[in-house]
Order: structure tokens, then sequence, then C-alpha cells
């Protein structure tokens, strides 16, 4: 049985910089299929940018962030789901264009909502959450873009990030040569216990880009910074390599040439967790619960509660954030 009020992270106006714990109701929240109780949540860094009201993610107030949720069934419209089923949330509008995750109970489309795999709990879905669904769909697209181990070296950018940390593990697991990239030093042994053959600093992605193309160095990558970096990894990538790009921390725009594309055949193919399809969607959730599930998520995963999350909040946006933030919500 639902409670009359339950706890919630609510932004309620643009003019709040981050936001605070209320009591809600259930009539307060969206229309859906099914109501969901949240016990596990976890904090991306799209989360902090809705956390402050961002304009590109958060479109109305009061509003409730949190890309990923996973719990209990409490009530459903639908035959699919069952009261007391575990499930799982991720994408879709989440989060962003929906009141999402950090909130005890949701409510959410029928069609958003994932049988939690047999392999994981309720945690370490969250511990995967969007950021390692990201890292395996970019998996995925780089794959179905014909690379394999015997390209030689994977960049993986941004490593110390949730979606970098998974990636990381994810290449390793299959057998790739992965080179991490990251500007904190004081992570060169903890990528490397990840499984990165290597690891180079991010000034070397940062360089200004004097030509239209560099030597062909990496036999594909995963960027989850874009801008300048991702420039010279399309500069750098091996003839018909591929590029699975995911993230906009560096910046959105792309100041190159033609030149990687129509004199190596380069690829560049941009990764939207969001609005995965569904049938591809159950595809990859089940590989992460089975051979593509990361193998460090203890070693990458914090736990912090709903008061906590401020601070978190505030230093992921700083930058001085690494691996994965899971939020206890029971």
């Amino acid at each position: 049985m639902s409670p009359e009020s339950f706890p919630a992270l609510v932004l309620s106006s643009k003019n709040e910089s981050l936001p605070a714990l209320q009591s809600l109701c259930l009539d307060q929240l969206p229309d859906g299929e099914v109501v969901i109780r949240v016990n596990w949540s976890s904090l991306n860094y799209k989360d902090a940018l809705a956390a402050t009201g961002h304009p590109g993610v958060v479109r109305n107030f009061p509003h409730v962030p949190g890309l990923d949720a996973a719990g209990v069934v409490v009530a459903s419209e639908v035959d699919e789901f069952h009261n007391g089923q575990e499930v799982l949330v991720t994408g879709y509008e989440l989060g962003s264009f929906t009141w999402g995750g950090w909130s005890h109970f949701i409510r959410v489309p029928a069609a958003w909502v994932i049988p939690l795999p047999e392999a994981l709990t309720q945690r370490a879905a969250m511990e995967i959450g969007t950021a390692g669904f990201t890292a395996a769909m970019c998996l995925q697209q780089l794959e179905r873009n014909g690379l394999k181990p015997e390209a030689g070296a994977v960049v993986v950018t941004g490593a110390t990030g949730g979606v970098g940390c998974q990636a990381v593990q994810l290449l390793s697991r299959q057998g790739y040569h992965v080179v991490a990239s990251t500007g904190k030093a004081d992570a060169v042994e903890w990528l490397k216990s990840l499984g990165a053959r290597e690891v180079v600093g991010r000034d070397i992605f940062e360089a200004p880009v004097d030509r239209p193309l560099g030597s062909a160095r990496w036999g594909g990558a995963i960027d989850t910074v874009g801008g300048r970096t991702l420039v010279n990894l399309l500069r750098e990538t091996q003839p018909f390599g591929c590029v699975a790009a995911c993230g906009v921390v560096g910046g959105a725009d792309l100041d190159l040439t033609v030149h990687p594309f129509i004199l190596r055949g380069i690829l560049l193919s941009g990764v939207s967790a969001s609005l995965c399809p569904r049938p591809r969607r159950d595809q990859i959730w089940e590989r992460l619960a089975d051979s593509w599930r990361p193998t460090k998520l203890d070693d990458v995963t914090r736990t912090v509660s709903m008061s906590e999350l401020i601070v978190e909040i505030r230093r992921m946006l700083a930058g001085q954030i690494r691996g994965r933030i899971v939020i206890d919500q029971r």
C-alpha cells in the first residue's frame, strides 16, 4: 500500500539552483499505467544538469530529476506487470521532460518499464544505470560497424566518468586493447585495474587542430566528451574505423573538415540512450546482466542517501566525481 505522502528531491522553479527534499503525494505524479516504489536510483551528469534547471534538460517546473529507477511495482493498469514485481526504468523522458527517479514513487508509461533481469539485483541495475547502458550501446554501435579486437587500440575518453569507467570494463572484457583518457593523474592505477592497457592524458586530444588529418592511431573510440576531443579522435582514427559519440561536456561544436570521412572512410556514430527502441533496449539489458556485465561494479560505485545527494551534484558539476553514484532510497 502506498503512503499518503513520500519524499522526493524537487526543483520548484527555474530560479532555484538545486533541488530540495519535499513531500509529495501520488496524485501529484505524472500520468502513467505503472506505479513503482523506487528503492534505488543513481546520479548521472545529465541528472546534475537537470538538478540546476538546465533549459536543455528541464522543460517544466516543478521538476523531479533522476534518469534511473529500480524498485517494485505497487500498482499497474496493464496485465504485463503485477504488484511486487521487480522492475527498472532508464531512458525515455524519465528525469528530463517528466518527473524522475529521485522520488520514493514514480508513475510511468508501461512501455518504459523493464522487468528486472534475474541475474541483477535492483542495486546492481542502478550501478550500471543509464551510464552503463550508454557504454553498452556504444560498444554495440562499434561492433555493428565492424570493430574487432584485432583492429588495435580503442580509446575511451572521459574514462573516470560513469559512462567511461564502464566502457573500459566492457571493452576489456570483450578482449579489446583499451586506451583510457583522463585528466585525473591520480586515476591511472584505478583505470588499469578496470582493464585499461594504457592511460593517457586528455591533453593529447585537446591540442589545437593544425591540419585535416593526423596519424591514424586508433582502431575506434568511445567518446564521452565531445568538442575538440571528438575532432581529434576523428582525425586520428584508422581507415574505416568508427567513433561512438555520447557526450557533450567538452563542447557541442565540431570544427573539422570532411577529410576523415571521405579520405579514410571514418564513421561517426551518435548514441542516444534515451531514444533506444524497446527491442534493442531489452537485448542490451539482457547482455548487461550476462556477458557484458561490468566486472568491477563495486570498485567504481559509491552509495549515498537522498539527503547527501546535493553535495554529490556539486562535485559532479565541478568534475570531482570518479565512477558511479547510486542512491539508496529504501
